[in-house]
């Protein structure tokens, strides 16, 4: 009689060749797990024909006992719309609040029903598969790496992860003390292509300082990041206290620091802190009736007067349905404006078209930015210190580029079936 091989199985149906739409399959003893769901970046819009082929998303299937999602990016969620709801969901308790509280001002978002939480460092078991989530340092709050391990072999899922953020201490954690034993490793390589190997992005407390120094000369700022990015909300209210400047932050922002459960977050009745109401968002809470998201900030809130009367001292974490409050407050003549996420949204679509209004208004625009994702060098401490028997490339452009700064690369294609 034949033996079969010993491991469980795993395939990637988007990751190989290119960042976004992540979404990995394993299996083991006829059951199985996703790690990730992701929308593709490219993607026009939501749609039932980008879902993988998986049993059990367009039908029931209970063999697949559950989707784990790494972290909150919609790259790595943004199909769990279309799913069928009755599979059991996996993800850190803060990247599901955060997720719950966007839905309400933000298009094509999902308010998560989980039925596992992530935790650093505590197993989970679901299935024949024991995961283990690691907590790591990246630009969405709540981010994990995942050791997934059954029938005696180990796999190890990086996810999104870089070592320049506020919370740079983790990688450090996770090159000190590794897991041990991998078999195989399927490591992101966003960094590949854009970076060269002895480069690094920029820390995130070099990016408050270039902050400090946009916000030092008087004149309003329209910031635009990221609510979901919390280090980055933190440099820019940092960089406003150090300035003697008011951030003005919206109900979204307001809401997505709430959630995190963070006290050391910015909050109402925090200096230098304000919060501001855009014209779209009272429609919307007209329109709705959700004037209980209003009810935690009133005394921190201000009106479009006041807003006009601090103008030269304040900071707008901006966006362009505020485009027209901005203009009431007749602050566009001495305004500037950053661009503090990732450049490539300035290529086409809203990033772009809002480039081109700030230009026709004459307003001055830079970009102050890091990535959130590990430079090559970082990329290849991680690699060393797990030293993984296999090293899989995924959420990468150039995973043909792996074997120049990394051992044991083994390619893998889309849709195919390998044992981990």
């Amino acid at each position: 009689m034949t033996e079969m091989p010993s491991g469980f199985r795993g395939r990637i149906h988007r990751g190989t060749q290119q960042i976004g739409g992540t979404c990995v399959e394993l299996e083991a003893g006829g059951e199985r797990i996703l790690i990730d769901l992701g929308l593709p970046l490219d993607a026009d819009e939501v749609s039932e024909t980008l879902l993988p082929d998986v049993a059990g998303l367009r039908s029931p299937d209970p063999a697949l006992r559950a989707i784990v999602i790494s972290h909150g990016h919609g790259d790595h969620w943004g199909l769990l719309p279309l799913c069928k709801p009755n599979v059991p969901l996996a993800m850190g308790a803060a990247t599901a609040r955060i997720m719950s509280a966007a839905a309400p001002f933000v298009p094509n978002f999902f308010a998560p029903d989980l039925s596992y939480e992530l935790r650093d460092r505590e197993p989970v078991e679901i299935g024949p598969f024991r995961i283990t989530p690691y907590l790591v340092d990246h630009s969405a709050y709540d981010a994990y790496a995942l050791l997934i391990e059954a029938e005696g072999r180990r796999l190890f899922y990086s996810g999104d992860i870089r070592a320049h953020g506020r919370k740079g201490a983790l990688f450090e954690r996770m090159v000190n003390d590794p897991p041990q034993g991998v078999d195989t490793m399927l490591m992101e390589g966003s960094s590949l292509g854009r970076l060269d190997e002895d480069a690094r992005f920029p820390t995130e407390s070099e990016i408050e300082a270039q902050l400090v120094e946009s916000f030092t000369p008087p004149g309003f700022v329209a910031i635009s990041a990221s609510a979901q990015n919390i280090d980055r909300m933190v440099s820019i209210y940092r960089a406003c206290k150090r300035t003697g400047r008011t951030l003005l932050l919206d109900l979204y922002a307001m809401q997505i620091l709430k959630v995190t459960g963070n006290a050391n977050l910015p909050a109402p009745g925090w200096p230098n802190l304000a919060v501001y109401v855009p014209e779209y968002q009272r429609r919307h809470i007209k329109r709705t009736e959700r004037f209980d998201l209003l009810e935690p900030y009133k005394k921190a809130r201000i009106y479009r007067e006041y807003m006009t009367e601090i103008g030269d001292t304040a900071v707008m974490l901006f966006r362009p349905a505020m485009m027209h409050d901005v203009k009431a407050a007749n602050l566009w003549p001495k305004a500037r404006a950053v661009w503090s996420q990732w450049e490539g949204y300035l290529k086409d679509g809203p990033g772009a078209k809002l480039k081109s209004d700030l230009a026709d208004l004459g307003v001055p625009f830079e970009a102050i930015h890091t990535s959130g994702h590990a430079s090559i060098g970082d990329l290849k401490r991680l690699a060393n210190a797990i030293a993984p028997k296999a090293l899989v490339p995924i959420h990468t452009f150039e995973g043909d580029k792996f074997a120049n700064f990394f051992q044991n690369v083994t390619r893998r294609a889309d849709g195919e079936w390998w044992r981990v």
